[in-house]
């Protein structure tokens, strides 16, 4: 699993933003200034849908007001579901979808899941990040059900104790 402190790994993926979908690698979306990027399961899953992508959505003035460059939400999702999910939660203004498919990013990050007996394969960890100019600030990985390490106001009270 990658530590604080280590690079975020090159890996194609595709960037779903307001003006649409695009070819990119992981470590050009997570660098370049500080960005949170919180990892789901799956999108319009019910803990997903409901409780995480929700909680950044609206804290996100708060984390950029804590300097956060960019907010961003990777899930193993093809990139057409990623900009469903992010236009029907009314979030493609204030977060980008990172869609990774094949979960290579997930695979590369260390954060696999092998969710097969659920009949949804390999997924992310439900898990959140702080990377600065592409490198890992700190990590946050749920170890059970629901959002709580990995949720916004974890990121934004380690923001904050950065600060201090």
């Amino acid at each position: 699993m990658i530590q604080p402190g280590e690079a975020v790994p090159s890996v194609p993926v595709k960037l779903v933003t307001g003006e649409g979908i695009s070819d990119a690698t992981s470590d050009a979306v997570l660098g370049g200034g500080r960005v949170v990027m919180f990892a789901v399961p799956g999108a319009f899953t019910p803990t997903c849908h409901v409780n995480h992508l929700p909680g950044f959505l609206a804290n996100a003035a708060k984390l950029r007001a804590a300097g956060v460059d960019r907010i961003v939400c990777a899930a193993a999702n093809d990139a057409f579901v990623m900009k469903a999910w992010g236009e029907a939660s009314e979030a493609l203004g204030d977060i980008v979808f990172l869609a990774d498919g094949n979960a290579a990013f997930a695979e590369a990050l260390g954060v696999a899941r092998d969710m097969s007996g659920n009949g949804m394969g390999k997924r992310y960890q439900r898990s959140a990040m702080i990377v600065e100019n592409g490198v890992v600030q700190a990590l946050f990985i749920e170890d059970a059900p629901g959002v709580n390490a990995s949720g916004a106001p974890a990121v934004l009270m380690a923001l904050e104790a950065a600060k201090a």
